[in-house]
């Protein structure tokens, strides 16, 4: 059998450095701690990355990437279903490269690639929740006028944006921990699902919807 190809070791550098970022905050791993971790030489590091801002650019470009492909998505949502699959699917690519939303203040104002692409990126998020809005309320499933269609969109954007945030308040020690993972991405979707309930078109979709969300909190662990 043919042995694997080695990965390449910009590649390595980039995944260990995710995982690191991920668990500690980009602002507590230094380029030192990414070499000694990967049992490589700072020189050989920087041949690859020059600089910590070309590590995090490198894995905010994957996780731009993996967003707009799912944001693409959107106006396929037809039901509630679709809606929470949708919901879920972004809240996991948001905990994929959670620490661009733990430190994303600070990232912000001193990494100028960051500044212009995450805000398109943001505009590009509420743009597919208001496509999604759009969708149901075309299939029956919402009565929403345009101008709440807009408001809402809105809301559900910030509540994606800062829902890791919110539980990194509220459990500093644990919320970015992988073992977290489930129940954070789950209480996300719910709460931001909870906002379509008072513009479902009948007492029984709100229903409907109560209950999908509830099922899939209770069958976390």
């Amino acid at each position: 059998m043919a042995k694997k190809a080695p990965r390449r070791t910009a590649e390595r550098i980039a995944e260990v450095t995710l995982q690191l970022f991920n668990r500690f905050g980009e602002p507590n791993v230094s380029t030192t701690l990414i070499s000694s971790e990967l049992n490589i030489s700072p020189g050989n590091l920087y041949y690859h990355f020059p600089s910590k801002d070309a590590l995090v650019n490198q894995l905010f470009d994957q996780y731009e990437s993996a967003m707009l492909g799912l944001l693409d998505a959107a106006s396929d949502v037809k039901d509630i279903e679709d809606a929470w699959f949708f919901l879920h699917s972004l809240f996991e690519q948001v905990w994929n490269h959670r620490f661009l939303y733990r430190d994303l203040n600070n990232l912000l104002s001193g990494n100028r690639h960051l500044e212009t692409h995450f805000h398109a990126l943001l505009e590009r998020q509420t743009h597919a929740f208001r496509q999604m809005l759009e969708s149901l309320a075309a299939a029956g499933l919402m009565r929403i006028d345009p101008d709440s269609i807009e408001t809402l969109s809105a809301s559900m954007s910030v509540m994606v944006t800062y829902w890791l945030s919110y539980e990194y308040v509220r459990n500093p020690r644990q919320a970015m921990e992988p073992a977290s993972a489930s129940l954070a991405l789950t209480r996300g979707a719910q709460h931001v699902l909870a906002l379509l309930t008072p513009y479902m078109a009948s007492a029984d979709l709100q229903t409907h919807l109560q209950s999908l969300s509830a099922a899939y909190g209770s069958a976390q662990p």
